[in-house]
Order: structure tokens, then C-alpha cells, then sequence
């Protein structure tokens, strides 16, 4: 008996509650959900608006499609070689906690949700039990809209395809006829243990108005990379169009351009840029690259990128100038930890009403301090912190 893949689908009424969870499907290639015709329809007590936050502007007529029905984000939430082990040693990148209550993945998730962007995979395989559970629990509360779902895709072998998923490439192609049930019309390819806030709209808009088959995210901040082998660099012109993708290596080292030196270029130079492996690809493109151009193709960047590039292709660069960390070492991400309780705001803000940060309920006891000082610390639900001397002792409720 062939196996199938396990995928687990989150639906949402628009008032935020959870409307028939269906938690548990099998996907037989080519044929969907197996119970699709016997799901049964949802009471006419349901609302049929959507309701959105009260910060929100109504949204315009428009000659293109609304994002949360034209575009659907692909998040990757582990890797076969990770940098951040032993972090990883039970659990993918994406699962990794980060200032107490969160995991990395939801920095990613939430940006989809704050973009208005409703329809989410998230495609897993390496070590990825903690962060099926989480996605499965943290997100069949979210307001995603009538349509809107988090769908958590487990790496899965079929008759036609016997091994795993052998990179970002094969991960998408073989999910294609999951990823097409929607009729959506650009694909955002994401990773999902990056550190950022960023509206999808914009880079969306830049897509569709300068009518582009791909759209790069390239950071344009002061960051350095250069001892960081095995990002992506583009080179782009002073229109931002990409002209090159290659990979830093340890021998060669590449000087990256910072905005300042983008506006003094003039027309026949060329700029350095870090990608920040955000992709957002027309459905079209996305499926004739996989399945015609390039069937063989493992990765998305180094194959796909290039190989779209060689075809003549238009891709074109996003210059992102905000916080970005790519948690590219232990180091790196100890340093996310600490700068989030700095009064600064040079790093990541879990505190921004207009952008928040969505992750589990834990139902946990508020947290109790007795008889002890604490500075420039962020401390989770469920502690009991307790002067003994000249320390303070923190006791776990969960």
C-alpha cells in the first residue's frame, strides 16, 4: 500500500473561532483529499464577513485581486543542515524558542497574517514534530478570514517519488497538486526561521507593478555578512533588476552595497546584495520552471533563480531596509535574544501593537516576583521568581 503524505488543515470562521478542524487528512497524489465531497457544509449561523482589526483601512476598488484570495505563502520551517545545533538536535529550526514565548516560525507566520495574507504552508520534514504540534495549536484561533487555513505539509514518499525531499525545489514541485487548489495567482516563498517584520503587500505591489515573473527580497541595511558563506548574493543594476545570483564561498569574499552607495551608482554599475531568500514567483512561472524547465532541480535559489535568469526571465530585487536575522550561527541568535529587551529599537519588536506577533496560548498563571530586582529581562508566563540571597531562583509552572 502506498503511503501518503499527513497533512493537518485549519479552518477559520471569520469571528476568529475554529470552524470544522479537520485536523487530519490523507493526500493520495492527484486525486486531493479523499473525503473533499463528504465534508460537510458549514451552519448558516456562520457570518459571512470577514472582520478585520480596527486599525485597518477598507479596502479600495481594485483592478487586482485582494492578496488574501491572489497569493499564497509557502514557508519552509526546517533544513537538513542546520547552524544552529544542538538547538536542533530534537527539534527544526522553526520550532526553536526565542524571548520566552514564542518560536521563530511565528515571526514568519504573523508577518502572512499582518500582510493580509491568508492561505499558508507549511511544508516540514527534518526533525519537525514540535513544529507540526505548534502550528497545528497556535493557529486555529487566528483570524485568517473564511478561507483563510495554516496547513502543515509533512514530507511524504509516493510510488512516483521514493525518497524525501531533497531541497526547496523538490519540496514544492512534489507538492504542486496541493499547493494549486486555490487559484491563486503568485506563490510567496518563505523561510521560516528568519527574524523580520515586513509587509508582503509592498513587495507585492512592487511585483505586480513593475510586472515581474520573480521578485527577490534582498536585505539593503547595514548587515554584515561577509563571513557568511553560503548566502545568496544578487547582483542587481541601479533598477534594481537582478542580473546575477551566486553563493558567498569561503575563498571569495564579496563586498556587499549599502543604500548610500545604490544612490551614487550611475547607470553602468553594478551593486552587492545579500538575498534574504523571500521569493515571490507567478504561478505560471512557478510551475513551468519546475516541471518543464527545470524536473530535476533541487534547490530553489541556486537551480531555479539561476536557471530563470538564463531563460531571460524578469527578476527583480526588493531592497528591504529593516531588521533582518537570517540566525545564520548560535552566536547570531543569542544576540536576537538579548537585543529585544534593549530600550533601543535596533532589533526585533514582539511588542508592536500594529504588527503583533501571533504564537500558542498557553493558559499558563501570570508570573509571580517576590523580594527580587530584575533589569532588562523578558520573563514568560508561569514563573515564580524568588530571592535566595543573593540570587533569585526561577521555578517553572509548566
Amino acid at each position: 500500500m502506498p503511503q501518503t503524505s499527513l497533512m493537518m488543515t485549519l479552518q477559520f470562521s471569520s469571528s476568529g473561532t475554529p470552524v470544522n478542524v479537520q485536523e487530519k487528512h490523507f493526500l493520495i497524489p492527484g486525486l486531493g483529499r479523499y473525503d473533499h465531497k463528504y465534508s460537510p457544509k458549514l451552519p448558516s449561523k456562520f457570518p459571512k464577513t470577514s472582520i478585520f482589526n480596527s486599525h485597518q483601512i477598507p479596502n479600495p476598488i481594485l483592478h487586482q485581486p485582494p492578496v488574501n484570495q491572489s497569493v499564497a505563502a509557502i514557508v519552509f520551517g526546517d533544513g537538513s543542515e542546520s547552524r544552529l545545533y544542538p538547538l536542533t538536535k530534537r527539534r527544526s529550526e522553526g520550532a526553536i524558542p526565542i524571548a520566552s514565548n514564542y518560536r521563530l516560525i511565528d515571526a514568519v507566520v504573523s508577518n502572512c497574517i499582518n500582510s493580509n495574507i491568508n492561505k499558508i504552508y507549511a511544508l516540514t520534514q527534518f526533525n519537525s514534530t514540535s513544529l507540526n504540534s505548534h502550528l497545528s495549536r497556535a493557529y486555529s484561533g487566528a483570524s485568517l478570514g473564511k478561507e483563510g487555513f495554516v496547513e502543515v505539509i509533512a514530507a511524504y514518499q509516493s510510488p512516483e517519488d521514493q525518497g524525501w525531499f531533497q531541497g526547496t525545489a523538490d519540496a514544492i514541485r512534489r507538492c504542486l497538486w496541493v499547493l494549486e487548489e486555490y487559484p491563486v495567482a503568485e506563490f510567496l516563498v518563505l523561510p521560516g526561521h528568519h527574524l523580520y517584520k515586513m509587509d508582503y503587500q509592498r513587495v507585492i505591489e512592487s511585483h505586480r507593478n513593475r510586472k515581474s515573473d520573480i521578485t527577490i527580497v534582498a536585505s539593503n541595511g547595514i548587515t554584515k555578512r561577509d563571513q557568511d558563506p553560503g548566502v545568496g548574493v544578487l547582483k542587481i543594476n541601479t533598477e534594481n533588476q537582478v542580473m546575477q545570483y551566486s553563493l558567498k564561498s569561503n575563498k571569495e569574499p564579496v563586498n556587499y552595497a549599502v543604500a548610500e552607495t545604490l544612490t551614487r551608482c550611475n547607470d553602468s554599475s553594478y551593486s552587492y546584495i545579500p538575498s534574504m531568500g523571500i521569493y515571490l514567483i507567478n504561478r505560471a512561472t512557478m510551475v513551468n520552471l519546475l516541471n518543464n524547465h527545470f524536473p530535476k532541480a533541487m534547490d530553489f535559489g541556486t537551480e531555479v533563480i539561476r536557471g530563470a535568469l538564463s531563460l531571460g526571465m524578469k527578476v527583480e530585487a526588493y531592497l528591504f531596509e529593516g531588521y533582518w536575522e537570517d540566525m545564520r550561527s548560535i552566536e547570531a541568535f543569542y544576540q536576537a535574544n538579548m537585543e529585544c529587551i534593549k530600550k533601543l529599537n535596533t532589533g526585533y519588536n514582539f511588542c508592536d501593537r500594529d504588527s503583533p506577533v501571533y504564537t500558542i496560548p498557553r493558559n499558563l498563571p501570570p508570573t509571580v516576583v517576590n523580594d527580587a530586582m530584575i533589569t532588562d529581562s523578558v520573563i514568560g508566563d508561569g514563573c515564580i521568581l524568588n530571592n535566595r540571597g543573593a540570587r533569585s531562583k526561577v521555578q517553572w509552572l509548566e
